[in-house]
This record gives C-alpha cells, structure tokens and sequence, in this order.
C-alpha cells in the first residue's frame, strides 16, 4: 500500500478518533495532518504496522493537545483579573474542550467578592450587555444605583484573590443556569435566577 493509499483510507478513522477526544473539529483535523506530517518524514521502513502507529500517534498527539491547552486556561486564571475572566465567556464555544473548572472558579470567585446585587448587575452588564434602564427596569433600581453596583463590583474583581478557598463546593445552581445563558443567548432564566438570589439575601438581612 502506497502512502497517498494509506492517508486514503486511514484520514476519516483518525478525524473520527481525534475528535472524540478533543471535541473540535478544527483541532481534530489539525492534529490529524500533523501526525500524518510527522509519520511522513519517517522512513517507510522504520514504521511495521501503519494503522497501529498513526492511532497510537493521534491519540498521544490529542491527549498533548488537551493538556496544553489546560496549562494555557491555568495561566490565564493566574494572568488576568476575574473581569477578564468573565468577559471572555460571551464569546467562548462551551463545546470546546471543558471549561467548566475555569467557570467554576469564576463563579465562587464573585460569589466571595460580591454582594447578591452587585453579582447581578456586574453579570448582565458585562457578559450580556444589559444597559442601566434596562437593570433599572430588572431590578427596580434607580439607573445610578446600578451603575455604582457596576463600578463597585469591578473594584472589587480587580483585587487579590489568591487568598479565597476554591475548594469550597458551589451548591448554587448559578453556575448551570450561567452556561445555559451563553450557550443559547437567552438570559431569562439567569435573571429570574439572579433575582431570586437577590430576593433571599434582603429577606435573610430584614
């Protein structure tokens, strides 16, 4: 079998191999060409079984990728503040690789940091464009109330979090109902969520 035969017929198991692993088509099909590059450059002589090595390659190939991108996610935690955390959410594919340990770091760090309101407003304004009339009209807030809860929470993101305790498990559901928001682009049900959140913390301070 000639190498042109062999990339033929080995191309769609390995497409289908990669992406199972790294869930994105583009980074399956780069990792694929990649490994077919490197097995290539080989001696036709030095590789016995085709098949068995470019399967061996792709999945090794896909389990470095997976963890190059998790050390990448780890020094952005690291590099940026929680605002800029968050900021990118609205446009990132949640299909892409998992990012739910970054999200999950990201909500307990404004479940630390901010008051039920002010978590409120920060995520509607920055993540979904919410304007002040429309946080007015949301939370029956006067425009510069909010717009002063923004601020403020902005502050607040901006400081050190080294100190805060992430292995405190997150019993919101904020989190969830979060994805689902910028999965779909429909924050109804994370303002309903937020709302109610807002409403428990007044009842438990009267």
């Amino acid at each position: 079998m000639s190498r042109d035969q062999a990339i033929t017929l080995y191309q769609p198991m390995l497409h289908a191999i990669a992406y199972n692993i790294v869930r994105c088509k583009a980074d399956a099909e780069d990792i694929v060409q990649e490994t077919f590059l490197k097995w290539l450059s080989l001696g036709p002589k030095k590789v016995e079984d085709t098949r068995a090595y470019l399967i061996r390659a792709v999945r090794n190939n896909c389990l470095n990728h997976i963890n190059t991108l998790r050390h990448k996610k780890e020094e952005l935690l690291n590099q940026h503040t929680i605002a800029e955390i968050i900021g990118r959410f609205k446009e990132t594919s949640f299909a892409h690789l998992d990012l739910d340990a970054e999200l999950a770091k990201a909500m307990k760090i404004l479940h630390a940091k901010l008051e039920p309101l002010e978590r409120a407003v920060y995520l509607l304004k920055e993540v979904f464009d919410f304007d002040y009339e429309a946080l007015q009209d949301t939370f029956d807030k006067k425009k510069d109330h909010c717009r002063q809860l923004f601020c403020r929470a902005k502050k607040k993101l901006s400081e050190e979090t080294a100190k805060l305790n992430f292995d405190l498990p997150d019993k919101s559901t904020l989190l969830e109902t979060f994805r689902k928001a910028c999965d779909f682009g429909n924050a109804a049900e994370l303002v309903q969520e937020l709302k109610k959140d807002v409403s428990d913390a007044a009842s438990k301070k009267s």
